[in-house]
């Protein structure tokens, strides 16, 4: 059964980091692209990152400079490290294919909340 599990989210102050994981089952991990998207309260899904199975990555501008996608074939997790975290980007956040890859069933995604 295919599955995504995020971790990793909670509450940071402004300016601080969090690192996220994304585990995926082997089936849908292997040689697939990966991204990040979040979906702050009465806003659409957005996608912020994006890597590639050759690892190349992507970033939303409003990100760019601050969140790091990574993988790791070994383990099946993609991470995002997200640093000088703004208000913003309090968000439930999420990992799935990208949409030119067809989405996956989503998961429950991880809240990200920052705020003084």
């Amino acid at each position: 059964q295919v599955q995504l599990v995020e971790s990793g989210g909670g509450l940071v102050q402004p300016g601080g980091s969090l690192r996220l994981s994304c585990a995926a089952s082997g089936s849908i991990f292997s040689g697939n692209d990966m991204s990040w998207y979040r979906q702050a309260p009465g806003k659409q899904r957005e996608s912020v990152a994006t890597i590639t199975s050759g690892g190349s990555t992507y970033y939303e501008d409003s990100v760019k400079g601050r969140f790091t996608i990574s993988r790791d074939n070994a383990k099946l997790t993609v991470y995002l490290q997200m640093n000088t975290l703004k208000p913003e980007d309090t968000a439930v956040y999420y990992c799935n294919r990208p949409y030119y890859r067809g989405y996956l069933k989503w998961g429950q995604g991880t809240q990200v909340t920052v705020s003084s």
